[in-house]
C-alpha cells in the first residue's frame, strides 16, 4: 500500500509541476507555446482555458497534499 501512495505522490507532483508550468506569468510561459499567450490581451487570465488549467491544479494540489498527509500517518512510527 505504502507503493502505491508512494508512486501516487510522485504522480502528482510531476503533474503539479507540469500545470504550473503552463500558467502565463507576467513574461508569459510554457502556454504561449500553445496559444495561451498574446490572444486574450488584459483578459487572458479568464479565458476558460485558464479556468480550467486553475482548476486543474487545485486538484492535483489538493491530491497532492492528501496522499502526503496519508503517507505521513502511514509511515509514523508505532
Amino acid at each position: 500500500m505504502n507503493a502505491v501512495l508512494i508512486g501516487l505522490t510522485v504522480l502528482s507532483a510531476l503533474v503539479m509541476i507540469f500545470l504550473v508550468l503552463l500558467h502565463s506569468g507576467r513574461g508569459g510561459g510554457l502556454s504561449d507555446m500553445f496559444g495561451g499567450g498574446q490572444l486574450g490581451g488584459s483578459t487572458a487570465g479568464s479565458t476558460v482555458v485558464e479556468r480550467n488549467l486553475d482548476r486543474l491544479t487545485v486538484i492535483t494540489a489538493v491530491i497532492f497534499a492528501f496522499v502526503t498527509v496519508i503517507l505521513a500517518i502511514r509511515l509514523q512510527p508505532a
